[in-house]
Parts: structure tokens; sequence; C-alpha cells
């Protein structure tokens, strides 16, 4: 166990043990399973004998990859501690460092602005001086609703942080708090009267599309809106900058200081490429040093609430270490995410329990964890170069040592705040290569993290047991899975890149952390073998065709067995360790198989089509709105599916043809057509197959609701299956 002056310990997780030793033995079960496809290959007496070995050979030296890449995650998981009680000890308030907030929206319907108001009120009341917070709001939507929202916002503030203080209160997200308690005296009811009129006026105000004049408070407001309503447009407006509430003026009822709050709109041209969300945290990186220049940053999604007061905290016993060998090259310390919205399973596995827990503990042990878009708190200076070698900027005042001795409003603070939000500011510059957040992927944050790795910084994985912040989650499979077919494209667009983590990465940052990455990187790839093995041991079972080993005289049946049990058991036994249950560790893996056949294959296809050039990316918001039909649905366990999509079709097909399969070939053993021993492996993965797409058959036969299967969706993968099976036919 390390000790740094009681800010915080690490020890390594009990589990690290065995992971070693499993890993060496499962490691000669894989190298003997390649060994036998080799062999049958090269002893092949048919065509068809060749090319079903050859596939085979292929899917699983795409899975031996995949697996090479996780267990470098499992070599040194550890387990780290903080203790902010100490640092209260060592810091007197004062001393803490300035914060800068990051929260970006870009669409005020598919992202409430109400929903961006309690994630910037709950942050505007953490437990730290309020004159050392600045939340910047990013809003590349340009909608004058979200500007109003949080217009309303500043004027809530100056009742809620007061109350929040003189209450104790925990959950400083209002909506949190309102909804969490049963208001009993006078004052409680007073402040959710105030919370729920502003809600209504945001909610009004969205609905109608625009802001009345009804709403607008006083000649001040007036004369704002009038001044800029007309440049409110998505994709050309001028830059818009306004400080909503300012620390050096504004006091709350009480009398006390209030956090400053900045809404920020970039400057938008349709002939400008505007890098999507990096674009948008760079400009919050330039306003920000021009306004502030607080020497940390948090960025934050914009539904991703703050539920502990304590956490910057929490980040400062890693920041403030004093200890300058630990602290000289950490670039950031990252929560992980948490959701409040997920039901009693998880049935869409958007807990990521594997991607934001179990694989960050595994990274957190060799050069610490990635950074995953929310829940960071980063060191300005880490985005000036590697630690050893600064960066400077074009302007000398943008850089991370830079002191702002001017007032917020200033008219020159204004003027250069303005200029570097310019849509035409980064031509030329390093901004989005050397400095900022990185360009390159539409996965913005997981290629950031890893450049800064690359560069040399190092970072932190915190875990306290009260979740630091809680967001929402996609409560419709297609949601989910359209989020995630951009993340496939952004991955492998950073795989297939000169900076790629099997090249680059071991370069720079040793095999295990460039392994490591790869295994992100490289996710798509697991649409390969999943379609393989959903539809190659099905299509061959149905035509009397046997390619796996017989359960009884055959030891490789032994190794088959032991790999599939294997790599199952070991999955299970990381969500158990971390807390969950088998119920959530079952939905997960369902989860990753129709993602597999879905997301994986589709965002695969789009990044091929634009690296051809057919096509060009584009970034589709994740809708945050909840239909309350949807939201009973899911709450009840029950899949969404409603609409027609292509990655439906291809879930649907597979689904069909497992359960044909599945069918037939107990149908075949009931008869003696075949021996029982000759089809097992064969029946049980298209029985596996079929249990989990249980909620498709669902959707298919027995419901009739809104989110049932669409017609279009199951004629279409109806018509695919049959032609799958008249091809299997003449190829069998």
């Amino acid at each position: 166990m390390e000790n740094h002056s009681h800010f915080h310990t690490v020890k390594p997780m009990p589990q690290t043990l065995f992971n070693r030793i499993f890993a060496l033995i499962y490691a000669c079960a894989i190298l003997g399973l390649l060994y036998h496809h080799t062999t049958n290959l090269f002893f092949s007496t048919t065509l068809l004998c060749f090319s079903i070995t050859l596939i085979l050979l292929i899917s699983d030296l795409i899975l031996a990859f995949m697996w090479l890449n996780t267990q470098t995650l499992r070599m040194y998981p550890v387990h780290r501690q903080q203790f902010p009680e100490n640092l209260k000890k060592v810091l007197k308030s004062s001393q803490y460092p300035n914060l800068d907030v990051f929260i970006c929206t870009a669409d005020p319907y598919k992202e409430p602005p109400i929903s961006v108001v309690n994630t910037a009120l709950s942050v505007m009341a953490y437990d730290y001086p309020a004159e050392k917070i600045s939340v910047y709001i990013s809003d590349d939507g340009g909608s004058c609703l979200t500007l109003f929202a949080l217009m309303e916002a500043a004027k809530f503030a100056g009742h809620w942080l007061p109350f929040c203080e003189e209450n104790n209160i925990i959950d400083r997200s209002p909506q949190v708090y309102f909804e969490s308690r049963q208001a009993s005296v006078s004052e409680t009811e007073n402040i959710k009267i105030m919370y729920e009129s502003m809600k209504f006026r945001i909610e009004d105000v969205l609905e109608r599309g625009k802001v009345d004049e009804q709403y607008i408070d006083g000649d001040q407001e007036s004369e704002f809106f009038n001044k800029w309503i007309d440049k409110f447009t998505r994709q050309d407006h001028p830059t818009i900058i306004q400080a909503l509430l300012d620390s050096s003026k504004d006091r709350d009822i009480t009398g006390h200081e209030m956090p400053n709050l900045i809404y920020v709109s970039r400057e938008k041209s349709k002939t400008t490429h505007h890098h999507f969300k990096a674009g948008a945290l760079n400009v919050l990186l330039r306003v920000s040093a021009a306004l502030t220049n607080a020497p940390m940053i948090l960025t934050l999604d914009c539904d991703m609430y703050s539920n502990d007061l304590q956490t910057p905290l929490n980040a400062l016993c890693y920041l403030c270490d004093p200890d300058p060998a630990f602290v000289s090259n950490l670039g950031y310390v990252q929560f992980p995410q948490r959701f409040h919205s997920i039901n009693k399973h998880d049935m869409y596995a958007c807990a990521f329990r594997r991607l934001f827990e179990i694989q960050a503990i595994g990274l957190d042990g060799l050069n610490g964890p990635n950074y995953v878009g929310s829940g960071c708190f980063f060191s300005r200076r880490a985005f000036f170069g590697a630690p050893s070698t600064l960066v400077q900027p074009e302007i000398l005042e943008l850089g991370p040592d830079h002191v702002v001795d001017k007032p917020l409003q200033s008219d020159s603070v204004l003027a250069l705040a303005h200029q570097v939000a310019g849509c035409d500011y980064e031509n030329n510059t390093m901004w989005g290569s050397k400095i900022g957040f990185k360009y390159g992927s539409l996965v913005e944050d997981y290629y950031t993290g890893y450049r800064l790795q690359c560069e040399g910084w190092r970072s932190v994985f915190c875990h306290p047991k009260r979740a630091a912040f809680l967001g929402d989650a996609p409560i419709s499979l297609l949601d989910l899975l359209s989020q995630q077919k951009r993340w496939s494209v952004g991955l492998l667009e950073v795989g297939f890149s000169k900076y790629s983590p099997i090249t680059f990465g071991i370069s720079s940052m040793g095999p295990l952390m460039g392994l490591g990455y790869a295994q992100y990187s490289f996710w798509p790839s697991w649409s390969i073998p999943i379609i393989v093995y959903s539809f190659l041991p099905q299509l061959a079972l149905l035509n009397k065709v046997y390619i796996f080993p017989k359960v009884s005289d055959d030891p490789w049946f032994v190794v088959y067995a032991f790999l599939i049990l294997g790599a199952y058991g070991q999955d299970l036994l990381d969500f158990i360790l971390t807390g969950g249950s088998v119920q959530s560790w079952w939905n997960d893996q369902r989860i990753w198989h129709i993602r597999g056949l879905t997301c994986y294959l589709f965002g695969t296809i789009e990044f091929l089509l634009h690296t051809f050039g057919f096509s060009r990316f584009g970034f589709n918001v994740t809708s945050k709105v909840v239909d309350d039909e949807q939201h009973k649905r899911y709450e009840q366990g029950i899949f969404e599916f409603g609409v027609h999509s292509p990655m439906f079709v291809t879930l649907t097909m597979a689904a069909l043809l497992n359960l044909v399969a599945f069918v037939k070939g107990g149908f075949d053993v009931s008869r003696g057509v075949g021996r029982f021993e000759d089809l097992f492996l064969q029946i049980l993965i298209a029985g596996f197959a079929v249990v989990n797409s249980w909620p498709v058959y669902k959707a298919i036969f027995l419901r009739s609701d809104s989110g049932q299967m669409a017609n279009k969706t199951t004629n279409m993968a109806s018509f695919f299956v049959c032609l799958l099976c008249c091809i299997g036919y003449f190829v069998f």
C-alpha cells in the first residue's frame, strides 16, 4: 500500500493473482485451438471444409486478439481511497485552486434545457468557495431557448445556493432533491414553488419555440434579447458570450458571492468544419483562459448532475498531493460515469460496468484510466504539451500559467474571448493536434485521453462509494445502438490512424497500455466473430454438416468447453466482484451479442464507406427526452423496438435463423437422423442465441404495443433468412 500524506491510498485488488494464472492457462487453450484450426485447414479435403475452417480460424483469431487486449487490463487492477477530511486539515479553503466547469449541449429538443439547468446548479452548489467556481455552458445548438433557461437558472441560483448551504442539502440538483423528498416546512415549499415556476417557464418557452415577452424580466433582459435574438441560428451565427453571473459583483439573497456562470455559443459558419464536441471544448478552453484561466477543469455532460458536494475535494486529494513526483505528470482524475435512471436489472447494459469500472481499475494499475467524456477533473497544464515540454499557444494569455488580473466583463477580456471563439481562429494553429482536446475521431474523449497518455501524462481513477455524478441512460434500444454506432466509427478512426494503439500506442506507452487502449479502438471487430457464430453453425446444422468436435471421443471438445465456460465465467466473476448481479451480467452479455449484430457491424460499414470516399460522418446527439409510454415499458423490463431500422433487420435475422436451426437440430436428434454428440455444440450455440433473443421473439410474435417490432423489419428479415437458407442448401 502506498501512502501520500494521508490524502489517498492505493492497493492491489485480490483477484490479481488469479487473473494472471488463469490468463496463462487460457492462453495455452487458445493456442491449442488455433493449432487445431490450422491443421484442419491444411488437411481439408474439400473446398467447403477449407472455407468453413478458414472462416472459423479468422473469427477465433479476432477473439484471441481481443482477449489478449482485455487481459492487459486484468494484470494489475487496483483500488484507491481518498481522504478529503485530511485535505481540509492541510489546506485552507482560500488555498483551493480555482475550478472551471465545462458543460456542453447541442440541441434543446434532444437535451432538454431544464436538464442543463439542473446540472449547472448542482455544480454551482459544490462545497467549495463560490468565488473560485466558474461554470461555462457551451451551446452548440445556438439556441435562445437554452440561453433563456440559463438566465432563469441564474436568478434561481440566488435562492437555491444559500438554501442548500443553510439546510446542509446533499442532493444539490433541484430536480433530484424535490423528487426524492416530501416537502414539510414552509421554506422548502417556497423554494419548491420557485423551482416549479422556473421549470414551467423553461418548458413553456421550449414548447412554443421562442422566448415570449411575458417571460422577459425588466428593461435589461429586454435590451439583451433585442440585441441577440436575430443572431441565434444553428449553423450561421457570430460568437455569443454572456456572463449571466459574475462572482465579483453578483450576490445571493444572503449577500454571499455566487459562482461565475457564463454562456458561450461559438461562431458557426457552414463553410467551416467545427470538429463537433472536441471543437466546442477547445473553444471553452480558450474562452475560459481569457476570462478565468482556472488551473483545474471539470468536463461534464449536460445531463450528468453532481451527486456529491465534496467531489472537487476528492479530486484535490490527488491533484494537490504534496509529492512533486506524483503530481508532476498527473493529467486528470476520472470518476466513473453512473446513472440514476437505469431499470432494476439494467436490461440495456447502460451502466457499462465493464467500461466505466472493471476496465478502469485495470488501467489504473498501469498508467491510469482513459477519459470517458464526463466527470473528469483535468489539470489545465495537460492540454499544453507533455509534462516536460510546454507548448505555448499563439496568444500567450491563453497559456496555462497566465494569471487573469482583469474583471470578468472588462472590454479587453471580452474582446479576447470573442476573438478566440471565432470559427476561423484555429486555422494554421496547433489546436486539436498539439494543444487542447484532440481532433481526428468522433469519440473525442477516448482519443484525447489516449493522446495525453502517449505524451507522458498519467491519470487516476477516483471511485468513491457515493456516486460523484449521475446521469440519464437511453431507454430506447435504437437510441442506445445509434449512440454506439457513432462510438464504433470514432474508435475505428483511431485504430486505423497513424496513432493506432497497436503501433504508436505500444511504442509510446508500452505493450500493456497500448494493447489496453487497442481493446477499445477495435471494439467493432467483435462484430466479425459474433456474426460468424450467429449464422455459420446454424446454416451448417440445417444442412446436416457438423463443424465442431464430438462430445464423447474428441479431446478438442474439452478445449472448446473450457474456452467457452472460462470466458463467460471470468466475466461473471468480474461483475460480481464489482457489485453486479447475475441478472445484470446476463443482460450485459446479451447486449454485447446484440451490439455485434447491429451497431458494431453498421459502424464498421460506415467507417469503410467514409474511408473510401462514399460518405461523410455526422454527429447525432443522443436524445435525452423521455417518452412516458417508453419509460413505463423500460421500467417493466420490456425492450423498445417500435420503428424500423436496418440494425433491427440483422438482429431479427439472427434471431429467426437460430430459432429455426435449434428446432430443426432438436427434431433431427429426436428422429435419430443425427447423433446428439455430433450436434451438441451447434445446438448449444443456437440454443444460447435463442435464449438471448427472447425479447426479439416477444416483439415479433407476442406484443401489440407501440414498442413491438415493425412489420417491415420482420418481413425483410424473414425474406433474407429464407434467402440465406436457400444459398446454404446449395453451398452445403
